[in-house]
């Protein structure tokens, strides 16, 4: 693993009181691991993993694990008290479009309100300098166009996913400039492509759905192939988030907006390019263009991460092959009974990106 030996961030986390709230989900756990490999002393706050395959159990990591509902006022309040962060990550959500179909109430006060009470109590508590509000590429208001959406671009959306974390990101701009930046608290949002990676095993998620076709002997029923996303790998993304941090906790007033943290423009494929590629790596999984009717959702999303790379420096590390490669060996091990490859991987990860030369890397 001499990927955890290369110098981050500055080593800014190292010693850093966090708060993290979701840390029981995809990429919430990810996170909670490579930020205790930094040095951090991390609390999370979440929901209590569910699943007997649940990747934050499988990393029984150093945290100090609060189980709660951003609903929960108090008990989020609780939470801070204990911790006194110096910086919140916040990835806690309802995050699956068509759940959002059939829970939109749910879904809506989880993602608005949920993220409103966060947000209040980063402006309670004084400890806290930096703030990192996780949305989703599907907060921009789709016109279905060929090209990526760009930070100042109109936020909306028609499914109650979309729409809630297009709320979200209002909510996050209105405490920045009424509360926050008069007390000294530096709040950025940051906005992901279709993040994949081992250990999702959410469902209504392509990867995921598939891995468990392929458990169960059947082909997938696919029912967009012909959608279009901005694929990428967790690490890449959370390198992003990782930067962004770093960025705030110095003391840069610049870097409290929003930002993409998006693949490379020619990794935004389809949904059966994705499938088809991911058969490279694993030969003997199956699919079916199913093209069933159902609840509305995008056919074009792209994100333009150009601003990240300009003023942030951040560019990914893994192109998509490298990310279906990782993804796909992961879960073959996982469905083989083997142990996790999650800190294989995340050595993996950050020797390739000092390789390449990233920002966020030093010899």
């Amino acid at each position: 693993m001499e990927g955890l030996a290369v110098k981050q961030f500055g080593d800014i986390f190292a010693g850093r009181r966090v708060l993290l709230t979701g840390h029981t989900g995809f990429k919430g756990s990810w996170l909670a691991l490579w930020l205790t490999r930094l040095g951090a002393s991390v609390t999370g706050y979440a929901l209590a993993p569910t699943g007997e395959r649940n990747h934050w159990r499988q990393l029984d990591l150093p945290v100090a694990h609060r189980e709660g509902d951003l609903r929960d006022l108090a008990g989020l309040d609780a939470a801070f008290a204990a911790s006194r962060p110096e910086i919140v990550f916040h990835l806690a959500a309802q995050p699956l479009v068509r759940q959002s179909y059939r829970e939109p109430l749910d879904t809506w006060s989880v993602n608005l309100m949920g993220t409103a009470n966060l947000l209040e109590l980063c402006r309670r508590h004084p400890q806290v300098r930096a703030v990192v509000v996780v949305t989703t590429d599907k907060v921009y208001h789709n016109r279905e166009w060929a090209w990526g959406y760009r930070e100042s671009d109109t936020l909306g959306g028609i499914d109650p996913y979309a729409a809630s974390k297009a709320a979200a990101e209002l909510a996050a701009q209105s405490y920045r400039q009424a509360f926050l930046e008069a007390r000294g608290i530096l709040l950025a949002t940051a906005r992901a492509g279709n993040v994949i990676g081992g250990g999702d095993w959410s469902e209504d998620r392509l990867l995921p759905d598939l891995v468990r076709a392929q458990a169960a002997g059947q082909p997938l029923q696919v029912r967009s192939p012909r959608a279009t996303r901005p694929w990428q790998h967790v690490l890449d993304c959370l390198s992003g988030y990782l930067l962004l941090g770093q960025r705030l906790l110095a003391g840069d007033a610049s870097c409290a907006r929003a930002w993409n943290f998006g693949p490379a423009a020619d990794d935004n494929r389809s949904v059966g390019a994705v499938l088809e590629r991911m058969r490279a790596f694993w030969p003997e999984l199956g699919w079916v263009d199913a093209d069933t009717a159902g609840p509305h959702e995008a056919a074009l999303l792209g994100l333009d991460s150009a601003e990240a790379r300009k003023l942030l420096g951040w560019a990914p590390v893994w192109r998509l092959d490298d990310a279906l490669r990782a993804t796909a060996q992961w879960y073959r091990q996982a469905l083989q009974g083997g142990a996790g490859l999650t800190h294989a991987q995340l050595a993996d990860y950050i020797d390739c990106a000092a390789g390449a030369g990233a920002v966020w890397t030093s010899a």
